[in-house]
């Protein structure tokens, strides 16, 4: 390509979207065809913009929309954690592959909403930009649509991981126990009598404290796997939770 040269400095944080001469941080020189917008030309690299935290051209502020020229200097920068996201109440959307963090997230009384069956990259954009949520996903293509309201990528493949990433980077306010795993209904706290034919023979003999979904009507209560959930709660209230330091 014949066009104008400029020089981009990537922060190491976002070293896994660009090319190797990009990834340490050291500027690097990038032939550009002196129309298109800095915006497209981070994203040419890789970088979905969700992830981006600004941009500098020989030292001041730029923004998406700045056509860069020969010469210029442009830092992409990482996104600030906590990450503000102004403008809504915090509240996310999830993609198909995003089941188990989607659990975890609810687990823990963050509004999380989730498609269970892939409904396609463009309602998942237009159900963010309706409901004014956050997407989360692990596809670089899903986070370039242009209808997204607000998104991040999901830098690992472990749940574990996944869920300490989206609590370091957007600091939810967690409230445990208090959604529904299965649909992100709000729980509240049901009488055993009223629940009595949702329930086996078995459960209402061992045990007395139930709480149900207002939306999908379904029982909890404190079984055999709520130790280990009751240890990822307390090990995220630890961490990310009132009083910790993020």
């Amino acid at each position: 390509m014949n066009g104008p040269e400029i020089l981009v400095e990537v922060a190491p944080a976002l070293g896994l979207f660009v090319p190797r001469a990009y990834r340490d941080g050291t500027p690097a020189p990038l032939t550009v065809d002196g129309v298109s917008t800095l915006g497209h030309v981070v994203e040419s690299l890789g970088v979905p913009l969700t992830e981006v935290g600004g941009l500098r051209v020989d030292g001041v502020e730029a923004g998406t929309g700045h056509i860069p020229a020969a010469g210029e200097r442009v830092e992409v920068r990482a996104v600030t954690r906590p990450q503000p996201v102004p403008g809504a109440p915090l509240r996310f959307l999830l993609d198909v592959h995003l089941g188990t963090l989607a659990r975890r997230m609810r687990l823990l009384g963050i509004d999380t909403a989730y498609e269970a069956t892939d409904i396609g990259d463009p309602a998942l954009a237009l159900r963010s930009a309706t409901e004014r949520r956050v997407l989360l996903s692990r596809d670089r293509g899903l986070l370039r649509r242009r209808e997204l309201w607000a998104g991040g990528y999901v830098y690992s493949d472990r749940p574990d991981d996944q869920l300490r990433d989206v609590l370091g980077r957007f600091a939810p306010e967690l409230r445990p126990w208090t959604r529904c795993t299965a649909c992100n209904g709000t729980l509240t706290q049901a009488c055993k009598e009223d629940i009595t034919d949702r329930i086996e023979g078995g459960t209402r003999a061992t045990y007395d404290v139930f709480a149900q979904c207002g939306q999908c009507a379904r029982v909890y209560w404190r079984g055999a796997h709520h130790d280990r959930l009751e240890a990822m709660v307390t090990a995220a209230m630890a961490e990310f939770g009132p009083g910790s330091e993020l």
